[in-house]
């Protein structure tokens, strides 16, 4: 990292260190799965909502999928996530 002083000719006195821990450390990625649960408009309609706020493409869900209860589906959203 390079800092750069506004004010020229001046040096810095105690340049700041780089904490190597931190410069080391690689995010790792664990797998996160969504599921939608309801009747076929409410999950279209969430799947939908959630593109338009830039969370999931429509394309990243599963098709829509029986659900165990009568009259509902689901849908799955398996999708990386940053730990660090």
């Amino acid at each position: 990292m390079i800092t750069q002083s506004f004010l020229s000719g001046i040096e810095e006195p105690n340049p700041p260190v780089q904490n190597q821990a931190s410069d080391n450390t690689v995010p790792q990625k664990e797998p996160l799965k969504h599921l939608l649960i309801g009747s076929s408009k409410a999950v279209t309609s969430t799947i939908h909502y959630l593109q338009v706020i830039g969370y999931a493409q429509v394309g990243d869900w599963s098709p829509l999928l029986p659900s165990p209860n009568p009259g509902e589906v689901m849908s799955i959203l398996n999708r990386p996530l940053v730990v660090q």
